[in-house]
């Protein structure tokens, strides 16, 4: 029975690691993140993988630097160790040493958007498909030979979140039907063309915010492409305010970019972009309140939100 190693860390990681505890191998060993402190009251919380590795019985190990601590994972003498949104760079012992060596689940058909955000890209950059890459593993991000690729068409209404689940899940069935011809090296990998690699490096907080100058459609792939998180932004009346979720609206309105122009029946407001079309804004957090529906804010004043104010001022 080979022997596998799995690296993850995060909610993405999860359903591959579910699919190889599944499978006819052995998984004798998942590697992941230390567990980090969350919310406002700083709790330590581990990583989803440890917690599902955890569930089935599967050893764990948490090393802070794996440069410096790899030595514990050969010990278990992997057949091949497999990743997925680890979060470190591995040493190349670690890439070399195992027979069939070590192979990575990235979320973007490569050699587009390499790096930690691919997902949150393919829909800032209006993507209308992204997929699942399974490649091997060098010391340069994310510039392996190719094993295999499978496609997903990214909806008009999908956001990270939804995206980043149909990903999840296709990573772990593209994993499940490629391992034996791994196995059997009955594969060709297929070498990545560098001039055509684009990147997807972590998101900025600078990049959250909303530029309103921006036509439309381009304002509601960066909401979009933002949620669940870390979450779009603006300013209203010199506050920080969130903009969870909003929707294009086709129709043309006279106004500055940025103008809130129309409250609509108390439950959502129309913000005027660069090319003369609206967003509806319809989920929103303002400053030193907690997330809420534009409606439960406009809830007792339509005077909450007032037409003729130009966000993101």
């Amino acid at each position: 029975m080979k022997r596998i190693v799995f690296m993850g860390t995060p909610d993405f990681s999860v359903p591959i690691l579910q699919s190889l505890i599944q499978s006819q191998y052995d998984v004798v060993l998942a590697v992941t993140q230390p567990d980090r402190p969350k919310g406002r009251k700083k709790i330590m919380t581990p990583p989803p993988v440890k917690e599902e590795a955890e569930k089935h019985g599967v050893p764990v190990l948490q090393p802070e630097k794996i440069k410096e601590d790899y030595a514990r994972i050969l010990a278990y003498e992997p057949d091949i160790i497999i990743t997925a949104a680890y979060g470190q760079i591995l040493p190349a012992e670690l890439l070399t040493t195992p027979s069939f060596g070590c192979i990575n689940v990235h979320a973007s058909l490569l050699p587009e958007l390499r790096g930690g955000a691919p997902i949150h890209y393919a829909i800032l950059e209006g993507k209308k498909e992204t997929g699942i890459t399974i490649m091997y593993m060098v010391e340069k991000l994310d510039a392996g030979d190719m094993i295999a690729q499978r496609k997903v068409p990214i909806e008009e209404q999908d956001h990270v979140g939804t995206l980043h689940d149909k990903l999840a899940e296709t990573g772990a069935s593209l994993l499940t039907d490629i391992l034996p011809a791994i196995f059997n090296e009955a594969i060709t990998p297929k070498k990545q063309d560098e001039n055509l690699a684009t990147f997807a490096r972590n998101i900025k907080r600078e990049q959250e915010k909303i530029d309103w100058q921006q036509p439309h459609d381009v304002v509601y792939n960066h909401i979009r492409g933002l949620h669940p998180w870390p979450g779009a932004f603006t300013t209203y009346e010199g506050n920080i305010m969130k903009i969870w979720w909003g929707e294009k609206d086709a129709h043309t309105y006279t106004g500055s970019p940025g103008e809130i122009v129309q409250v609509i029946d108390q439950e959502a407001f129309i913000v005027v972009c660069g090319d003369q079309k609206g967003i509806r804004i319809s989920e929103i957090q303002p400053a030193g309140k907690k997330r809420m529906s534009v409606g439960q804010y406009l809830q007792g004043s339509r005077d909450r939100i007032k037409t003729g104010t130009i966000m993101g001022d």
